[in-house]
């Protein structure tokens, strides 16, 4: 029997190409496994942006499938790049494709899926509903008139049109509803799961599909919907992989059977799926990537400062939220303060009355930020690798960077490759390196500033993603 699966294993192998590998007539399955992700320390999740999955609020990434993904790649020991698909219909093509390592996204399991996918576990279970919306009028309308429009059995939908999107496991149970003779009018759209309700809500469709906790927290932004039949019971959600990762799968399938008996799991569940009031609240607030299009208060700040140095302003927001989580009377341990966290030798140097000053903060920081790029303007570093020196830089001091810089090209790597320079800025606090001959300002503790640039990268990414 081992012979056998190790036999099945290898011919797994051995049948994937290469991620260059060029097109042929028959294109071979794409391979990225454990190993592999975890030599890039990266692990990609194709997700939507919807309030069960993933979305921003005040900065902050959030929703119950990233909780799930960042406690699961925190145990891998790698990093977690969230890619937000717009159109679900292309999601298992994205995966097939290599542009994601794993599907997260409130996936059902179904016999279509298996025959493509392989699966993790179930997560949990949900029931697939119909949702409908109240009639304007309701309490004028007689017990008779209410009866004939609230769904309450299957034969209530002959002759109804219900909505959803293609390709979904919503279209799949429609079909088989149709199949066994009920005369359902299926619509087919590319839009997701919550525009499709909300568009139950607005009035203009009919009536939709969802997983019943998806319904339920929908149901507390839209009062006017309810959650009627189950067309469909206990349909498992799970995460979902190429079959050519059995590492990963193996190891997301032992992970999932520790987490989910534990209580950080039930406290998750209970803050994406029943603490509703409270959920409402962010996806509805205009610091939502949901429900709004602000990141902070100081937004237009960023807007307008960002312009100075050729940056994005999100990557300006995103240094703001490592600094202070946007909190302008926050002062560090150092004395440091405002949304920069700006010295106040340094703000004055850089114009500054009164740090607790949004907008003088803002303006110093960056100019101060400036300052710190022009430093580094002789060494021709490409945008991307200026971004990073200059936030190192800014979190540890240009000396510090430069010390790691020459370290690097001392041992053989690239000064301007910011992946070459940081290993050697987290050995700043080793005697045997920050007392090398190169070394002019001696000891650092790399690891703050290292962690810091990653944090802004991760933020920035999380931004660029959520709000388009």
């Amino acid at each position: 029997m081992r012979k056998l699966v190790y036999l099945i294993l290898l011919l797994s192998v051995q049948s994937c190409t290469a991620p260059n590998t060029p097109k042929e007539a028959k294109q071979e399955p794409f391979c990225r496994d454990l190993d592999d992700i975890k030599a890039a320390g990266k692990l990609r999740a194709l997700t939507d942006g919807s309030s069960t999955s993933y979305f921003i609020y005040k900065g902050n990434p959030i929703g119950f499938e990233y909780a799930l993904l960042k406690r699961f790649t925190k145990e891998l020991g790698v990093n977690l790049d969230m890619i937000m698909v717009e159109n679900l219909d292309s999601i298992e093509v994205m995966l097939d494709r290599g542009e994601g390592d794993i599907i997260a996204a409130n996936y059902n399991i179904t016999d279509l899926r298996k025959s493509k996918l392989d699966f993790t576990q179930p997560i949990f279970t949900s029931d697939q509903v119909i949702v409908q919306a109240i009639p304007i009028g309701w309490d004028t309308l007689s017990q008779t008139q209410r009866e004939q429009w609230l769904i309450d059995s299957i034969s209530d939908l002959y002759g109804r049109t219900v909505t959803v999107r293609q390709g979904s496991s919503f279209h799949e149970e429609l079909l088989k509803l149709k199949n066994q003779g009920i005369p359902i009018s299926i619509e087919l759209s590319d839009e997701s799961t919550e525009d499709l309700i909300k568009q139950v809500a607005d009035g203009q469709i009919e009536l939709t599909v969802a997983d019943e906790n998806v319904a339920k927290l929908n149901m507390t932004y839209y009062p006017n919907l309810i959650a009627s039949i189950s067309i469909a019971e206990d349909l498992p959600v799970a995460w979902a992989m190429r079959a050519q990762a059995p590492a990963l799968l193996d190891s997301a399938n032992r992970w999932l059977s520790k987490f989910k008996s534990t209580r950080a799991f039930a406290a998750i569940q209970l803050k994406y799926f029943k603490a509703r009031s409270q959920h409402r609240l962010k996806v509805l607030s205009s610091y939502s990537s949901l429900g709004g299009d602000q990141i902070s208060p100081y937004d237009d700040l960023f807007k307008h400062e960002a312009k100075r140095i050729g940056w994005d302003w999100m990557l300006l927001a995103a240094m703001v939220r490592k600094e202070s989580n946007f909190n302008p009377s926050v002062e560090s341990i150092a004395g440091a303060k405002g949304l920069m966290q700006l010295l106040p030798s340094t703000g004055a140097h850089f114009g500054a009355d009164s740090l607790s000053d949004p907008a003088q903060n803002i303006r110093a920081g960056v100019a101060f930020i400036e300052a710190v790029m022009e430093r580094w303007e002789a060494d021709s570093l490409d945008t991307l690798n200026l971004i990073k020196f200059t936030l190192a830089s800014y979190n540890a001091g240009v000396a510090h960077i430069k010390d790691a810089q020459a370290l690097a090209v001392a041992y053989g790597a690239n000064g301007n490759d910011w992946e070459e320079v940081s290993p050697y800025l987290l050995k700043l606090s080793i005697p045997k390196y920050y007392n090398h001959e190169v070394v002019k300002y001696g000891y650092c503790k790399g690891i703050q500033a290292y962690q810091y640039v990653n944090r802004v990268m991760d933020y920035w990414g999380h931004y660029r993603t959520g709000y388009k």
